[in-house]
């Protein structure tokens, strides 16, 4: 592929400023899916490529353990074991259209340099080695089928220095390794920054795949995880450029980013795991694993958070200008735990009775009320470099959303009100719908429950918005009180 760059190429970043799409904004939930021959040995997390190499880690020792010396089996070895045997893009694709998610897609490529396209810049990839199939390009197609917008999720920046191991004898200093693992550098550059930073090889081929994808699968999104950082600032101005303005490219496509990887308004910041305690006044999405254990992708005796816990985390991050982007992590054969799938289902059960609060809404004046309180949380550098010291992730802080708590969102004249399940009075008071100010002060017409009674009960003064219920309400997981403005 020839993309030439020099040191000298001229950035101007304004051409490469874009808002978010409107698709992007109105979808709210999307799916993705951590697959790779890291699902071979299902131990721990998706870092088992890198931590079999750190001699004392828990993947190492799990690694030499069962499988035998690095020098011996080495991490391309699970290729062979990695066959998808089982894999259908149109299974995956009606789960996710099952789920309620509007975007969907695979990692493209993780830390590994295991491409899952078919792909003429790294010989190794899914066509060639594994399940010898175009994974990124049914998927595509399948999906964009079922009328949702596909995705193609970057992490291969990681590999710079990834695979650099602390045993000497590891196969990945072997010569004629060098085509799997990457060329043999300093054991630092396995750090978070590394003080050698890539060279303009590494740079090339890191764009030269993200391009390849670009041409070859026309992604509505592109996500790059972190450490993006670390690509020289030419490189990553060349890649936004040819995605946004290149001949007949998509006006609605969009990135989207971690830290400050790339410049303020190029794309979409995302907030790893994360989730704001105030209302946004920018667009960002958070991407969070369905799985309860410290992993995106799948472990044996896997454990996976329950639906109420996504569906009103999923809630407090839409009052909150925000989108959720879920993984699951299939297992190697490419079928889904059984749990996964139900909690999957679950949520879209919701999502089509309670979607209309969801879907194609927009924050209100302030994103809710309630009695968790909650602050800022990010899958910040101090945590990923803890990871990268441990192997594992630190402890997670959760924010478990209670029936006391409300969101709102709104969508033309109606005002959502989300209960975080079923109120314990037939009452529900919201301060913030108070006489006074903002929406609050237009005439309401009628309140209804969603999925439930019509025409409430209601009343009004200078403390709150006070609703009578007519019983117990409908869902266990989120109730919706729709405010009809006249």
């Amino acid at each position: 592929m020839d993309t030439p760059l020099t040191a000298h190429t001229e950035m101007d970043w304004k051409r490469v400023m874009r808002p978010a799409p409107a698709w992007f904004r109105d979808a709210k939930f999307g799916l993705f899916f951590h697959w790779g021959p890291y699902s071979v040995p299902a131990f721990e997390n998706e870092w088992y490529s890198r931590n079999m190499y750190a001699k004392g880690l828990s993947q190492n020792l799990h690694h030499v353990n069962k499988y035998g010396k690095l020098s011996e089996f080495g991490y391309k070895d699970f290729y062979k074991y990695f066959t998808g045997e089982k894999f259908d893009a149109e299974a995956w694709a009606d789960l996710i259209a099952s789920s309620g998610a509007k975007y969907a897609g695979p990692v493209t490529e993780h830390a590994d340099n295991f491409s899952m396209w078919n792909s003429k810049v790294n010989p190794v990839n899914s066509v060639n080695y594994g399940p010898k199939r175009d994974v990124v390009g049914e998927l595509e197609k399948a999906i964009r089928s079922r009328g949702l917008r596909f995705i193609a999720t970057f992490h291969h920046q990681w590999l710079w220095g990834w695979f650099m191991s602390t045993d000497p004898e590891a196969d990945v200093y072997f010569p004629e390794n060098e085509v799997f693992y990457g060329k043999a550098l300093p054991l630092e550059t396995n750090r978070y920054i590394p003080w050698r930073l890539p060279d303009d090889d590494f740079n090339r081929t890191w764009m030269q795949k993200v391009i390849e994808v670009i041409d070859g699968y026309n992604p509505d999104l592109v996500y790059f995880d972190s450490r993006a950082n670390i690509i020289a600032e030419q490189y990553k101005y060349k890649l936004l450029d040819y995605y946004y303005n290149r001949p007949g490219s998509s006006t609605d496509g969009i990135i989207t980013y971690k830290q400050d990887d790339f410049p303020e308004g190029t794309g979409i910041r995302d907030v790893e795991c994360g989730r704001f305690s105030e209302l946004q006044d920018f667009v960002w999405q958070t991407d969070d694993r369905l799985e309860a254990k410290r992993t995106w992708c799948y472990v044996e005796d896997p454990k996976y958070k329950s639906a109420t816990e996504v569906i009103r985390n999923l809630c407090d991050i839409v009052s909150k200008n925000g989108n959720l982007l879920l993984n699951v992590g299939p297992k190697a054969d490419g079928t889904f735990d059984d749990e996964a799938v139900k909690v999957l289902h679950e949520i879209g059960n919701w999502l089509s009775v309670y979607g209309e609060a969801i879907y194609e809404t927009r924050p209100f004046v302030v994103y809710g009320e309630g009695t968790t309180e909650q602050k800022d949380v990010n899958f910040d550098v101090s945590k990923i470099e803890a990871q990268t010291r441990k192997g594992v992730f630190d402890e997670e802080e959760t924010s478990n959303l209670q029936t006391e708590d409300l969101r709102f969102t709104t969508k033309g004249n109606v005002l959502y009100v989300i209960v975080m399940g079923c109120p314990k009075t037939d009452r529900i008071e919201i301060k913030s719908l108070a006489e006074g100010a903002g929406l609050a002060s237009k005439k309401i017409g009628r309140i209804d429950v969603v999925n439930g009674w019509q025409n409430l009960e209601w009343s009004r003064n200078t403390s709150a918005l006070t609703v009578t219920l007519k019983g117990s309400m409908p869902s266990q997981h989120a109730n919706v009180l729709k405010i009809i403005y006249e």
